[in-house]
């Protein structure tokens, strides 16, 4: 188990406290236009669940999963609807969601780790679907409250995504959290994955 999943077993209901409510609405509207109606989105480290509870809400199906068991277990809960236990290596599904959604969640992962597991999101993505992430700003990797971040600035998360295959448009921006008292800011990208679902 990796510090930070165990940090979020630790202190999951505060976690889940403090992020389920939390107003994403100008990072929805950048993702979701792009997205087929009756999309199928997969929130890959979906945390407290806010975001596939949004989702669900707006009448897309999704597909949500962490690797806090802790997490997971209030997730689901609290936004009645299934959140499966994994991380990042073992998504293995093949072209089959219209959208991936991994927000704050690849941040945790080394940096040698993060190329990796985009590829496996990449490989679940359909043709013409978009992958969004998110990542504090800044360079390098620290350890934080009990908890492992890697940071990026913009010329690296254009390098990720330049090494998808078939990576066509790519939005990159900056976004202040949203959260009561913090003074951080985030990178966001939204990456589209060339060709389409007949292919």
């Amino acid at each position: 188990m990796s510090q930070s999943v165990a940090y979020y077993n630790e202190h999951a209901q505060a976690f889940l406290d403090e992020t389920l409510y939390v107003d994403m609405s100008s990072l929805y509207d950048a993702f979701l236009p792009h997205l087929p109606e009756n999309a199928h989105i997969l929130d890959a480290g979906c945390g407290s669940g806010r975001d596939s509870r949004e989702f669900l809400a707006r009448g897309y199906r999704v597909t949500a999963f962490d690797a806090s068991d802790k997490l997971a277990d209030l997730a689901s809960r609290a936004i009645s609807h299934p959140v499966s236990v994994r991380t990042f290596d073992q998504v293995s599904e093949y072209q089959t969601y219209d959208g991936i959604w991994a927000c704050a969640s690849l941040l945790h992962l080394p940096p040698q780790q993060i190329p990796q597991a985009l590829a496996k999101l990449w490989q679940a993505l359909k043709p013409g679907g978009m992958l969004y992430v998110s990542f504090k700003r800044g360079e390098g990797q620290r350890e934080q409250n009990g908890r492992h971040f890697t940071d990026a600035t913009e010329e690296q998360l254009k390098s990720w995504a330049s090494a998808l295959h078939k990576a066509g448009k790519i939005a990159i921006w900056q976004t202040a959290d949203r959260r009561p008292g913090r003074d951080e800011y985030w990178l966001n990208g939204v990456f589209q994955k060339c060709g389409n679902t007949r292919e």
